[in-house]
């Protein structure tokens, strides 16, 4: 597995291109600490994979089965179109101590796969949404788009007023996504999915909706879940404001904990289970893991679809 990528050295870089580059380099070189083991035959056809080279002829498959990057003698490429769709809504700015923000780890967790994608010659598109879509661009595998997406990554990182709170709102977004997206692509989705529990079903057939031209889809459910999941707080007086709609409620951590532990955790279970129904990979993306984590398994996703 590849070594932990430091987080305060990561935060010197201002540029996020060059900070996705670093996480990449670092993730690759952390993939060939260790000796390769096994598949005998395999490894008569590939070679190991050199920092710095093309990433074009990596064979993903076997990436996905031993965790370290070959690349395949005769293999022909296979262009991927890949749309990432990230939730901007006022919940992701949730940080709490030193973690990064549930919105700065998807924007430099989708920079880096952006990262590994342009090394392999692949087009991306992007989409960003709040309560609308607020942007959607075409899959291109052009230096200038790529520049472009950075550029507007970057602009919904530092924009961000709490005054302005955004909802989260997928179910239009989705269905609509679902159409712009004529050709067959892998969709990937950054949101802490925190929609109106009454839509669920309008939900869950947004998602259904995604698979649609045959469409692939990853769901990562972004969540720091010390806090928003396991609700660890000192047990002692707190008000709580709801970051999307205001609202404040004055609580003691420990007269609550169980019960909601429990309702969220139903609801998440559910959204899991319908997804795993659809056909579309459900990850959850703890902001408190490393970013490893995520470009593994996403290059896990991108070798089965080989």
């Amino acid at each position: 597995m590849a070594e932990q990528i430091n987080r305060e050295y990561l935060e010197q870089f201002g540029n996020l291109e060059v900070l996705a580059k670093q996480i990449v380099e670092g993730f690759i070189t952390g993939l060939h600490k260790s000796p390769f083991h096994g598949f005998s035959v395999e490894f008569a056809e590939h070679r190991l994979y050199n920092t710095g080279e093309s990433t074009k002829h990596v064979d993903w498959k076997l990436f996905a089965r031993t965790d370290k990057l070959f690349t395949k003698k005769y293999e022909e490429e296979t262009n991927l179109r890949c749309q990432f769709v990230l939730d901007t809504s006022s919940s992701m700015h949730f940080q709490h101590d030193d973690n990064w923000s549930k919105l700065k780890y998807s924007i430099y967790g989708i920079a880096s796969l952006m990262e590994l994608l342009k090394r392999q010659r692949d087009a991306v598109g992007l989409s960003l949404f709040t309560d609308k879509l607020d942007l959607h661009t075409e899959n291109k595998s052009s230096n200038t788009h790529h520049r472009y997406i950075l550029s507007e990554l970057e602009k919904s990182l530092h924009n961000y007023e709490a005054k302005e709170a955004k909802t989260t709102e997928s179910v239009q977004v989705l269905h609509d996504i679902a159409e712009l997206c004529k050709r067959r692509s892998l969709i990937v989705v950054f949101s802490d999915m925190l929609n109106d529990p009454e839509n669920k079903d309008k939900l869950f057939e947004a998602l259904q909706h995604l698979k649609h031209n045959k469409h692939e889809v990853i769901l990562f459910h972004v969540v720091d879940k010390k806090k928003e999941l396991d609700f660890q707080f000192e047990n002692r007086p707190y008000t709580l404001v709801d970051m999307e709609t205001g609202e404040e409620m004055k609580l003691i951590p420990g007269e609550v904990k169980e019960h909601y532990i429990k309702q969220v955790g139903d609801y998440f279970k559910e959204l899991e289970q319908k997804c795993g129904a659809y056909g579309i990979d459900f990850h959850e993306l703890d902001t408190n893991k490393p970013l490893n984590e995520l470009l593994v398994q996403f290059l896990n996703k991108r070798g089965k679809m080989r």
